[in-house]
């Protein structure tokens, strides 16, 4: 009597999700990217680039601390990718590993930012032992630098993550249904919409940072936003994980 009560148990136990421990990392991920962007813009963007940082007194440790969080945006970038592609592997290998990419080169650009602000801080500290004749060829150093950081904030999380997270995810979420696909619809119009404006901005059609830059953000600023906190809350569709749509 013991055991055919055990094997009843055992048989009506029940199934756990097998997407639910994927869908939070990639949901905390995302969430992370978010907060650390967001963050690091915040703290840095203001003391860099208001024109004074090298010759004036500077702000080296708000700074510094905004390098870092884009730091761990990196490491939440390549993280979400990696971590969504053992979900989407045997659905869409190649739009998987493409997704990695993008996100890999997305941080490349972001990693080439980060060591420009922080070689410009390096300028600030060294200005105060530099002699008169050396001072303003510093200045004019630190805003080359400054300038290749805002270029590379164009061609990596404009450009590039419109591609990437826009176009690339948003097609594979709305393909597999793993997320609602109305919220998906936001990265279809929100990728392209972000590469246009990144694209515009580089080739100098709008201004660079403007609000058509920004307005043209915000669909796909609102998709990854939403589809972090969706798969926190709700986990990927399990239905959507049980079929097997054909590979692309």
């Amino acid at each position: 009597m013991a055991t055919t009560q055990q094997a009843f148990t055992v048989d009506h136990q029940p199934v756990a999700d097998p997407g639910r421990r994927s869908a939070t990392i990639v949901g905390w991920m995302f969430v992370l990217t978010y907060v650390t962007s967001i963050s690091a813009k915040v703290w840095f963007y203001p003391p860099l680039f208001d024109g004074n940082y090298v010759t004036g007194p500077g702000a080296d440790s708000r700074v510094l601390w905004g390098a870092f969080a884009e730091a761990i945006l990196i490491i939440a970038n390549i993280g979400s990718a990696t971590a969504l592609y053992t979900v989407v592997k045997h659905r869409y290998p190649n739009l998987g590993l493409s997704f990695i990419a993008a996100r890999i080169m997305e941080s490349v650009f972001i990693g080439v930012g980060i060591l420009a602000v922080l070689t410009v801080v390096t300028l600030r500290q060294d200005y105060a032992a530099a002699n008169e004749q050396a001072t303003a060829g510093l200045a004019t150093v630190g805003d080359a630098f400054l300038a290749m950081q805002h270029w590379t904030f164009n061609l990596g999380p404009q450009f590039v993550v419109g591609v990437g997270n826009g176009c690339i995810l948003g097609w594979m979420m709305f393909r597999t249904g793993l997320v609602p696909r109305r919220l998906a619809v936001l990265g279809l119009i929100g990728g392209p919409l972000i590469v246009a404006s990144g694209s515009a901005a580089v080739l100098h059609l709008i201004e660079p940072g403007g609000a058509v830059q920004s307005l043209s953000a915000a669909p796909e600023f609102f998709w990854e936003l939403g589809f972090g906190i969706y798969l926190v809350v709700k986990g990927f569709k399990y239905n959507a994980l049980t079929t097997t749509p054909p590979q692309s």
